[in-house]
């Protein structure tokens, strides 16, 4: 019987080690153990109440900051509280989500879902408003933002427990494939799209879906008047005229929100003339895009993968879209089908053996029901080699009420296009480089089979343990 290596990290595990039986073979199970200022408030107080002392944004901090911040957190003497109805966003945050889903045609934000909006990539997410949101209406939002050494938007974002992590694209691509995400948003921040001859909005198309939806809003204020209305167009007409080359049009526009579609018909590209710019990027050009220079060519007009938004299933991948990712992952569909009854299998097994330690401050007898919100202690996991996504998706035929971060090495075979589509958040990551988040972010980290997927000449697996190390949130007594 071979030794399968299982990685998983929990915050509330005392260091040990300890044998489980999982996928039908032995595996070594390693925990560990730090400090930390204070334990987070539990799901869903969390993602509202944060402690002051966990993040780095200090009271001078706060009170130095402009009226935005203060309208959209109180700071209390040891705590950081969100408004989930005032912020960054004109009318709040559900107004304003409200706003866009009019926008583009919707009765409201609760058809996200039925229009194919299930992922959103909120770039300059601010503090994770617009995201907690959005989670509430089970749509899958990620956070990305630059490094950022104090009042960190990624590093409060993780602490209310919301999907999130450090990027920009300045000058490379997004570690993410083309055709990812059914919405991009941008609410203040701080890029100018029309640089660089329009780079940043071909990246921001690269991993925009057919059919999805490029959201742009500036609310630094509220003007009115025809000066006001001049002004936005000056600022919008250098990004219309460029959208109108890479086949967006824009939808509509209220107030100082913009919403742009791109074309779900792969034939505009082609009717342009030959002489247009940008022009289409040869076929080998899509490479998996582990922080690639920024191209300056459209990519993915010629993917197995260009399917429309409104034409995808809501839920589960429909058997079309099995025969154009599978393929295109090099995953035969009876290994993917396999792959997701063995890790709920697998997951039934996690959760007996860690029961005792998430819900230690509630007792849970083997067979009853997991504890309600705020008793569950785990609110996010890492998948540190996740395959196919089968974790995450077990979590979510379990019910558990924990988000995955699904992270696929880049050494492994490229399946994140597979996991994307399955509505998972995910992203590629080379181990033997830092993953691009602040210390004490995760709940949970699971590392099957990861070892496989290491450059014994660049990294070993104590570097691999020392990174897990800084990520994993420490238990606090």
């Amino acid at each position: 019987m071979s030794l399968q290596i299982h990685w998983l990290g929990l915050r509330m595990v005392k260091s040990s080690i300890g044998i489980v039986k999982c996928l039908g073979q032995e595996s070594v199970a390693w925990f560990g153990l730090q400090r930390i200022t204070r334990s987070p408030l539990r799901w869903p107080a969390g993602r509202d109440v944060i402690w002051s002392g966990n993040v780095r944004l200090s009271r001078d901090q706060f009170l130095s900051s402009g009226s935005m911040t203060k309208r959209l957190m109180l700071l209390e003497e040891n705590q950081i509280a969100f408004h989930s109805e005032d912020g960054s966003i004109f009318d709040g945050v559900k107004d304003y989500s409200r706003q866009v889903a009019e926008m583009i045609g919707l009765g409201s934000d609760a058809e996200f879902h039925q229009a194919g909006v299930r992922t959103v990539l909120d770039i300059g997410c601010g503090f994770g408003s617009f995201g907690a949101h959005l989670v509430s209406l089970k749509v899958m939002p990620i956070c990305i933002a630059a490094y950022e050494a104090t009042g960190s938007q990624v590093q409060v974002a993780l602490e209310r427990g919301l999907p999130a992590m450090i990027g920009n694209f300045i000058s490379r691509q997004l570690p993410y494939p083309s055709l990812s995400f059914d919405m991009i948003h941008c609410t203040q921040c701080s890029i100018i799209w029309d640089d660089k001859d329009g780079m940043f909005l071909i990246e921001v198309d690269r991993i925009l879906k057919p059919g999805g939806y490029f959201v742009l809003t500036s609310p630094a204020s509220k003007p009115t008047g025809s000066s006001s209305r001049i002004k936005k167009r000056s600022m919008v007409a250098p990004i219309e005229e460029f959208t109108e080359n890479i086949c967006w049009s824009l939808m509509a526009q209220q107030d100082e929100t913009f919403i742009w579609q791109k074309t779900a018909d792969v034939n505009c590209y082609k009717s342009r003339s030959k002489s247009a710019s940008p022009p289409i990027c040869n076929e080998g050009n899509d490479i998996p895009p582990y922080y690639q220079p920024l191209v300056s060519c459209i990519s993915g007009t010629t993917s197995q993968r260009w399917i429309p938004i409104q034409n995808r299933s809501t839920e589960q991948l429909s058997s079309y879209e099995l025969q154009s990712e599978c393929p295109f992952a090099g995953v035969p569909q009876d290994d993917f089908y396999e792959d997701s009854q063995v890790w709920r299998s697998a997951l039934r097994n996690y959760w007996s053996l860690l029961t005792p330690l998430i819900f230690s401050d509630h007792p849970k007898r083997p067979g009853d029901e997991d504890p309600l919100p705020p008793f569950n202690m785990l609110r996010n996991v890492m998948d540190m080699n996740a395959h196919y996504g089968g974790l995450n998706a077990a979590f979510l035929d379990e019910k558990k009420s924990v988000w995955v971060m699904n992270v696929v090495p880049v050494r492994a075979r490229n399946t994140l296009p597979l996991i994307i589509n399955r509505g998972f958040a995910g992203v590629l990551h080379d181990w033997c480089e830092p993953f691009p988040t602040y210390p004490r972010t995760y709940d949970f980290l699971h590392g099957y089979g990861l070892l496989s997927h290491l450059s014994s000449e660049r990294c070993g697996m104590m570097d691999v343990l020392l990174e897990m190390d800084r990520i994993l949130r420490p238990e606090v007594h």
